[in-house]
């Protein structure tokens, strides 16, 4: 006979329907995952801007809401976490850096507005790396963040803190951005089911290339509730898509009939570790034992691609960090300050020829989609790596060698969900990614829900050290 779940395990649909039966308040459940946040964040760091006094408030708030019948939207009283660079008024957002600007936000950005229009009791925002532009816990500001599975060991980033939380369970829902990987490479290394929205799905402010917001989740179930409130309509973000009708009840896609393209291989940078081939190699065979037609396919990344974004990348973090005083610039992280200022050597036509590697991924993923409904990939070449590290590699001069999975479906605007697919023999998740075409949220979300319940029963989730 299975147990009921503790109450900071609970799904957002848990809550809610706890809540709605009178069988556990708001004020209830936000006290007993501040508890869980009281035994954990010695250990893994993973908030900012924590205000417990305003979480119960807003518990309250929202018990009063319950037992007069009227809750404020799907997500009333349901304890969430924002990544620190999704704006939220009143608190700064520094960027992850010593270097930031602690002016208090003014609004909130659209994901954090939609939350809270949906009664969603925001507990804290969550750390990042230096301008979100490591894949790890480490960062000039913020403490440094570590792993719940393994304390040695990192979250992954940039979406580094909601990694930790959610893995923790500090509530159900956590909100993280995507650039090139920065919410999908945290949930393949801390178990979690992360989603990389199709572009333009969430709005979100400012926007950028490749920029998208997504939920960080122990379930895919959860990930549809969060997209259910943050995919609706805000007018700040131009770039954003129409509002659409879509489905976000997330019920399982069978396999069967689907022609589902198996890519192992990454086109350039790290190596794929054995165990790491062994567990993505497994789940395709599941999909490929319900039905699905797997098909290998080659990778569409190339050395030049990988190149030519670093290139635009470093010249972006240098037009940004040139601006600053020197005493602030002197506060950035070295591994970051030191990849930045590589950026004023890169030519003007070196740059424009990285921004052109944008359009050449497009066309190859294009291409590699005409011919599958969905592809499956590592997340990553590796598994978690030591927390102190700033990278795999831990060099500037290579910084990108591992989102050679993640980071082309940024730039073709594809939704990309990683699942947990097993673990090393030290224990540490591996992540497989189920990437979909454009536009095809809901049906990425939904084969996602199809292979949590294929996998079969997972381990535990890690409790804090006594």
């Amino acid at each position: 006979m299975s147990q009921s779940p503790a109450i900071p395990d609970m799904t957002a649909a848990e809550l809610v329907a706890a809540y709605r039966a009178r069988t556990l308040s708001p004020v209830e459940a936000v006290a007993a995952v501040l508890d869980r946040i009281a035994a954990w964040e010695p250990h893994i760091r993973a908030l900012y801007a924590f205000d417990p006094d305003a979480a119960g408030a807003a518990a309250k708030d929202s018990e009063r809401r319950w037992a007069a019948g009227e809750p404020a939207g799907p997500l009333d009283g349901v304890p969430v976490t924002i990544k620190e660079n999704i704006a939220t008024r009143g608190t700064p957002m520094p960027l992850g850096t010593a270097a930031g600007d602690p002016t208090p936000m003014a609004q909130d950005a659209p994901p954090a507005a939609r939350l809270r229009e949906a009664g969603a009791v925001i507990l804290a925002k969550t750390t990042m790396p230096d301008y979100g532009m490591l894949s790890s816990g480490l960062s000039s500001f913020h403490a440094l963040s570590r792993n719940p599975w393994d304390p040695a060991m990192n979250p992954g980033g940039s979406s580094a803190g909601a990694g930790s939380a959610a893995a923790a369970g500090y509530g159900p829902i956590h909100l993280g951005t995507d650039i090139g990987g920065s919410i999908r490479l945290p949930a393949g290394w801390c178990g979690l089911a992360g989603l990389k929205p199709t572009l333009g799905r969430v709005p979100i402010d400012p926007p950028y290339i490749g920029r998208a917001a997504g939920p960080m989740c122990r379930t895919v179930a959860d990930c549809a509730a969060a997209m259910a409130v943050i995919a609706r309509d805000d007018w700040r973000d131009g770039t954003a898509l129409p509002p659409a009708a879509i489905d976000w009840s997330c019920p399982p896609l069978e396999p069967r009939g689907l022609r589902i393209g198996l890519q192992m291989e990454i086109g350039a940078g790290m190596s794929l570790r054995a165990d790491v081939r062994a567990a993505v190699e497994a789940a395709a065979k599941l999909f490929e034992a319900a039905g699905a037609l797997v098909v290998p396919v080659d990778p569409i990344l190339t050395r030049e691609m990988l190149d030519g974004l670093d290139d635009f990348w470093r010249a972006r973090a240098w037009d940004d960090v040139s601006r600053l005083p020197a005493e602030r610039r002197a506060r950035i992280l070295p591994y970051i300050r030191a990849w930045a200022e590589s950026g004023a050597a890169r030519s003007g036509l070196a740059v424009v020829r990285g921004v052109n590697q944008v359009f050449a991924i497009k066309k190859a993923a294009a291409a590699l989609f005409h011919g599958v409904d969905y592809l499956l990939s590592p997340t990553a070449p590796c598994t978690t790596f030591p927390a102190e590290m700033a990278s795999p590699l831990d060099d500037p001069e290579r910084p990108f060698e591992h989102i050679g999975y993640t980071v082309p479906w940024n730039m073709s605007e594809q939704p990309a969900l990683s699942l947990n697919c097993g673990f090393t023999a030290k224990g540490h998740p591996i992540g497989l990614q189920i990437v979909g075409r454009r536009f095809d949220d809901a049906g990425v979300l939904r084969l996602g829900a199809w292979y949590e319940t294929a996998r079969g029963p997972q381990p535990p989730w890690p409790t804090p050290p006594r």
